[in-house]
């Protein structure tokens, strides 16, 4: 009985691209009280595994976080497996906009305290008390009401590439440093004023929701199915795009194009360009964004440094690496002293 991914991604890679079929990228959530995670997780694996799903799953006492890809002609397999639980009957699922069959090399399951990271230890904390839900039309609307407080629940690295027409983009690197951040910030909003969330898909929103109302927020918003489902609706409707940019995804693709704007610029040169990579140095792989010339420049390194590493000989790498920690860095996401333009733009801010 296998419980676990055997294979690597590049094995993985090679299998995919023989197979020859579409994928579909998605990702679905549902805050749920899961008496048995461990149960639940084995019962997805092996489930999962014979239908080849590939992803990122995260389940815990209070729901289930997934991100995964899928063959297309078993979709509707898939969608039945789901049906068949009961908290997940139904469940909305948001299908990415652009799809790559390569946006996920493995099947990871994993068994979390949580699964947003919030750093709450709140006993009297109810997460199933939800603010409002809204869909595209609402919300175009409440962003465009001055009596709204527009509030993007994403950490730097993704706003920076894209956001929302009037929203406050807190300058966070993770969740649960968001949470009392904003609260401080908004102290003074807590009544009258409609205190309106979006995020990538809705799982951070759902949570702050009903957290701003546990704290007093008295009309509490948020968009349901995040940018992803907005950018469904305002295709298929013919609604006006009010997102500028792109929406950062947490899969190999680093991003969705939503709005038609460039308003990020690359990190090393300041060049307008909003394509995430990771650095070539195994030792760093930073996340930042590079432009075209700077990746030729650089060979896809965030400094002349990991430039320099990466054309020592494999062994040599590996034992300059080998014993550094180096997440701090990783953590970070696009604030390494090493990125001359984001630094230089920082200190004149």
């Amino acid at each position: 009985m296998q419980l676990y991914n055997k294979l690597s991604a590049e094995e993985r890679r090679v299998l995919i691209r023989e197979a020859g079929k579409k994928r579909l990228t998605i990702s679905f959530y549902q805050y749920h009280n899961i008496g048995n995670p461990q149960l639940l997780r084995d019962h997805l694996f092996l489930h999962w595994h014979p239908m080849d799903v590939l992803g990122r799953i995260y389940v815990a006492l209070e729901g289930i976080n997934a991100q995964l890809s899928i063959p297309a002609d078993r979709f509707e397999e898939f969608k039945t497996f789901l049906d068949g639980i009961d908290f997940l009957e139904n469940v909305r699922l948001n299908i990415a906009r652009e799809h790559d069959n390569e946006s996920f090399l493995k099947l990871k399951v994993k068994v979390r305290d949580k699964i947003v990271a919030d750093g709450l230890e709140d006993a009297t904390f109810d997460v199933t008390n939800k603010g409002i839900h809204v869909d595209a039309i609402a919300f175009n609307q409440l962003i465009e009401d001055p009596n709204t407080v527009l509030v993007d629940m994403r950490n730097h690295y993704e706003s920076e590439i894209g956001h929302f027409k009037n929203a406050w983009t807190p300058d966070v690197d993770t969740f649960r440093e968001s949470l009392d951040y904003i609260e401080e910030k908004l102290q003074n909003q807590k009544e009258g004023k409609k205190l309106v969330m979006y995020c990538t898909g809705g799982i951070r929103c759902e949570k702050a929701s009903a957290y701003y109302k546990h704290k007093g927020f008295e009309n509490v918003y948020q968009l349901e199915g995040g940018i992803i489902e907005y950018h469904r609706q305002v295709t298929e409707l013919g609604l006006e795009n009010k997102f500028k940019g792109k929406n950062f995804v947490f899969d190999h693709r680093f991003s969705e194009k939503i709005g038609e704007e460039v308003i990020a610029h690359c990190h090393q040169c300041g060049a307008s360009c909003d394509a995430h990579t990771n650095c070539a140095n195994d030792a760093c792989h930073l996340l930042f964004i590079q432009c075209d010339s700077c990746k030729t420049a650089f060979e896809n390194c965030c400094s002349q440094e990991c430039n320099d590493v990466i054309q020592l000989p494999f062994e040599v790498q590996k034992s300059l690496r080998a014993g550094n920690y180096n997440s701090n860095n990783i953590f970070k996401k696009g604030r390494s002293e090493k990125l001359v333009f984001k630094k230089h733009q920082k200190i004149n801010e």
